[in-house]
């Protein structure tokens, strides 16, 4: 092992705390930094340039196939080790990026909707039905706090989304009655874990400092909290997290082969259906854009393209 790589590594993780990044982005920055550094073990770092960059982003496409997507990923971390533990620029860096394949999103009709959430249960149908029903990302539903839910309003507040941008979705009336009636259990949970010493939860930034009484504070709590306690860890403090995102995954899998549906099945699925059907009735794409908080109108204008998929307004000559 390189002598410098620990030292790189160190720097590299207090500079993503610094900066507030999240854990998730944390492991995947410093995978690919410690793979960086381990694929040229006798250089010096003194010696790496955009060339080096280069070869190694060749040598994951070529030799380890990976995706374009895992590709930038691992661009996007090595970027970072450059210009923020380095501080070295890059010449030209728009030319190292993986070109995406322009993929429809995957799109289930009403029926298959509704068909899959009759499929799940409990906790992991009320999250899913939150995806459909708000158009959120898996990491937003998940990491939602009881006053993020306002029920005179009828209103979900996002908060620090993709681009650590707020925004405001709907709460779909048909969920707010067994939403709350959810929220009367977590918070029994809650004042359980109170009474055992514990009921503390992470808190953004340094409100925790700030407010010393707010981890434990009602409104602070996860909507989705974890069926056990576990260890942050950044911290270690042993503490109630919200829900792993694998358990949700599991269980849309689960139900996906419980209906056969013939569709490649994922949680944001949920999310590309919820864009897909406002449009099929007749809201307009920036209110769309915004609900689902793209920066680009760009993005959200590949729906357009799900809706005139194979030129709906075409007859098959082989219908005539």
């Amino acid at each position: 092992m390189r002598e410098d790589l620990q030292k790189i590594m160190n720097q590299s993780r207090t500079i993503i705390r610094r900066k507030h990044m999240s854990y998730k982005t944390e492991k995947s920055y410093l995978y690919w930094i410690k793979k960086f550094i381990e694929h040229y073990p006798d250089s010096h770092i003194q010696r790496w340039d955009r060339e080096y960059v280069e070869r190694f982003l060749g040598y994951l496409a070529v030799h380890r196939n990976i995706s374009a997507s895992t590709q930038n990923q691992a661009f996007s971390a090595i970027l970072f080790l450059f210009r923020n533990v380095l501080k070295r620029k890059l010449e030209d860096v728009d030319a190292l990026r993986a070109k995406r394949s322009q993929r429809l999103p995957v799109v289930l009709t009403r029926n298959e909707i509704q068909n899959i959430l009759n499929a799940l249960f409990g906790q992991n149908k009320l999250i899913a039905s939150m995806l459909y029903g708000c158009g959120l990302r898996l990491n937003e539903a998940l990491s939602l706090r009881v006053k993020d839910l306002d029920f005179g309003q009828g209103i979900v507040i996002v908060r620090q989304g993709k681009g650590k941008k707020d925004r405001i979705t709907m709460l779909p009336s048909s969920l707010a009655e067994e939403l709350q009636r959810h929220l009367i259990e977590v918070r029994r949970i809650h004042l359980h874990d109170l009474n055992d010493g514990f009921g503390e939860v992470e808190l953004p930034y340094a409100l925790a400092r700030k407010y010393p009484n707010a981890p434990r504070d009602w409104s602070w709590q996860y909507v989705f909290p974890s069926h056990k306690l576990s260890n942050d860890p950044r911290t270690g403090i042993l503490r109630r997290h919200h829900i792993h995102e694998s358990t949700l995954q599991r269980g849309i899998k689960k139900a996906a082969q419980q209906i056969n549906l013939n569709k490649k099945m994922s949680s944001h699925v949920f999310r590309h259906s919820f864009a897909t059907h406002l449009l099929e009735d007749g809201y307009d794409i920036r209110s769309i854009q915004e609900l689902l908080g793209h920066k680009e109108l760009s993005t959200t204008m590949i729906y357009t393209h799900v809706l005139n998929r194979g030129g709906v307004s075409v007859k098959s000559p082989l219908d005539r």
